[in-house]
């Protein structure tokens, strides 16, 4: 192990004793009596629901280093392999200082996802939760969730919308490659996260050029470093910095609000017309949505723009420079769409990408093999009786994507990436969901799969490229170790 691993792994040794710390203090840890009673009441019952078996590892510690270990590995999976052999898809553990229901069932996972808040609430580490804020969609349950989700997901799938993020894309697209060199690598992580922070600020609150976004940009750089640091709020700290570069942005966002309601109040622009999110959520007459939660939302929205489209462009990429042949096929497609249009003098429109089969083959593995969001974490309101397991009130349920995704028992060779499988296979499987799903899919997945589908379009249509060797970090994001540098040359 070198030193940098050492450093990291001691890094987390101190973030698992300052969590356990907290969580003694917000009682956050199942009480030794309710595990007590709990077994007690399973055991009674030998052909009833039976308790997952597992290890809850060291005093305080519990698995988290060798669950951290093996998600800095070339197999981050492992860790949950090798308890799947030794209890079964669903066991318990004890990670990040919190008792722990781990499932890699895709069943299990989508009975849990698709429950409402009687049973399971949105958990996340202290750091996030306290970055995030109370009134974080992230977070919120019942009504206000439902409505909240529900005009964001409806103005996301918008047709109007999406023909603006063609424009958008192909503006910034251009403005970017137009200027890449033959003489040096282009870093393809930098471009697409670059491009789809400009795409989703301009769809959020119509931000698009100028001091006003790079000011944003640079404070949300600022905020995203806190999501995975110590929960310790002191000055000088990243937390401490974290949140104060999110007070920035949401005074930043309640002034474009302020403005907003101002120009429609003065009949300066038409209300009749959401241009943005902002917009949307300014018409609903809900009191709950005040100016200043929807400023918080718009920050917390902005994470996808920049990890998860960037990360699945990015991923796509890398797939294809290794696969020559899938490479082959999503370029002759794409290339034919484009001489198409050139024949008939018609722009292309955003279902032109969608409808590209191999492309969103393409895309669809690369979500499969990618996992761009690995886990999604939930906490148990009361005693939960899932396929004959019973999960515990207050326990914390991860659903481990990544394992089900990689499981041969659902997919052959796995670990290969091959498009052509999605020909025969319906995605609607509870062993596929890599937005996560139930009432908080996310919103945005649409606008995930048109984005990657103009990106690779506009690749492959202008340029041939080589990618230099590079590894997948799978923790605590998935990320490119070396950005992906790729040399180019012009078509």
């Amino acid at each position: 192990m070198d030193i940098s691993s050492s450093l990291l792994l001691l890094s987390f040794f101190l973030f698992v004793i300052i969590i356990f710390i907290f969580n003694k203090i917000n009682g956050l840890r199942t009480s030794s009596v309710s595990k007590k009673k709990l077994t007690e009441h399973v055991s009674t019952h030998s052909y009833g629901p039976r308790f997952p078996q597992g290890s809850l590892g060291w005093p305080i510690l519990g698995e988290t280093i060798e669950f951290v270990s093996s998600a800095y590995s070339d197999h981050p999976e492992s860790f949950m392999d090798k308890r799947r052999v030794m209890y079964g898809r669903v066991f318990k553990s004890h990670i990040f200082g919190t008792a722990t229901i781990v499932s890699t069932d895709a069943e299990v996972n989508k009975a849990v996802l698709q429950s409402d808040s009687t049973a399971f609430v949105p958990f996340y580490p202290k750091t996030v939760r306290d970055l995030m804020g109370k009134s974080s969609i992230l977070l919120i349950n019942g009504s206000l969730h439902r409505r909240f989700h529900g005009l964001v997901g409806s103005f996301l799938k918008s047709p109007p919308l999406k023909a603006q993020i063609v424009r958008d894309m192909h503006k910034f697209l251009s403005e970017s490659m137009d200027l890449w060199s033959e003489d040096q690598p282009v870093l393809l992580q930098d471009v697409s996260k670059n491009v789809a922070f400009k795409v989703l600020a301009k769809a959020l609150i119509s931000v698009e050029k100028g001091e006003e976004l790079e000011e944003l940009k640079e404070e949300f750089e600022q905020f995203i470093r806190g999501l995975m640091s110590l929960p310790i709020n002191l000055p000088g700290t990243q937390l401490h910095r974290s949140l104060q570069a999110k007070k920035k942005m949401v005074k930043q966002v309640e002034k474009i609000i302020g403005d907003k309601v101002r120009r429609e109040k003065n009949k300066e622009e038409d209300g009749a017309v959401a241009k943005d999110v902002v917009d949307v959520l300014l018409k609903d007459s809900s009191e709950n949505l005040t100016h200043n939660l929807i400023a918080n939302n718009m920050i917390d929205m902005m994470i996808p723009g920049h990890d998860s489209v960037p990360v699945l462009i990015t991923l796509a990429v890398k797939f294809l420079s290794d696969s020559p042949t899938a490479l082959h096929f999503l370029t002759e497609e794409n290339m034919e769409l484009k001489s198409l249009k050139e024949l008939t003098g018609e722009q292309l429109y955003w279902n032109d990408y969608l409808s590209l089969p191999f492309t969103q083959k393409v895309i669809t593995e690369t979500l499969r093999m990618g996992n761009v969001i690995i886990g999604v974490m939930r906490k148990a309101m009361k005693d939960v009786e899932i396929k004959g397991y019973v999960i515990p009130k207050g326990w914390c349920f991860l659903a481990y994507l990544r394992s089900v995704h990689l499981d041969k028992l659902h997919y052959d060779s796995p670990y290969k990436f091959n498009p052509w499988r999605w020909q025969e296979r319906d995605m609607n499987t509870s062993s596929f969901s890599p937005f996560g799903g139930g009432q908080r899919l996310c919103p945005g997945l649409d606008l995930a799969r048109l984005e990657a589908s103009i990106f690779l379009h506009h690749l492959v249509t202008r340029f041939r490229w080589v990618a230099e060797e590079d590894t997948i970090i799978n923790f605590p994001t998935v990320h490119m170790k070396n950005k992906l540098p790729i040399w180019i040359k012009r078509r």
